[in-house]
């Protein structure tokens, strides 16, 4: 993933991405610099805080990226997974109902969520929840859509 361009975002859209983050996911983003990427090829439209990938734009909503989770600490929106599905999430598997251990209830059908890890609660991926959050929890079934995880091509993208 190479930029093709990059430039600062006006005050309004960057007050579009920090209320739509506290809405989503309870964060308070504060940040130096905010500057959109256009990257060559046009899988993702990342967003720069403070010279670094945490936010992207998913269905034209901005939501966290990975590394972005991990550094401004979600409050909601969280489906929580045993550490036998880490190694699964971390490759970019979809979340299956036997490895959850906890979904926040406010999730529903459709939403974006991220994927924390119960053993250290660091954020694995970023994925589209299949069912409402208090019905993850099962014996089988697939229940989140993975979008986004570590070691793909965003959580390595280096600006």
């Amino acid at each position: 993933m190479e930029i093709k361009s990059r430039h600062h975002l006006r005050s309004d859209a960057i007050s579009e991405i920090e209320e739509a983050l506290a809405t989503n996911l309870g964060v308070d983003l504060s940040a130096e610099a905010v500057e959109k990427v256009e990257l060559t090829d046009d899988t993702w439209d990342v967003v720069l805080v403070d010279g670094e990938p945490h936010v992207l734009y998913l269905d034209g909503e901005p939501f966290l990226t990975v590394d972005g989770a991990n550094a401004h600490e979600p409050t909601s929106h969280i489906v929580t997974v045993d550490t036998g599905a880490i190694q699964f999430v971390s490759d970019g598997a979809d979340v299956m109902r036997p490895g959850i251990v906890e979904a926040d209830a406010d999730i529903e059908e459709g939403d974006f969520v991220v994927i924390n890890e119960e053993a250290h609660s660091k954020f694995l991926a970023v994925g589209r929840a299949l069912v409402d959050g208090d019905e993850m929890a099962g014996q089988e079934g697939r229940v989140v859509d993975s979008i986004h995880h570590v070691g793909d091509d965003l959580y390595e993208f280096s600006p």
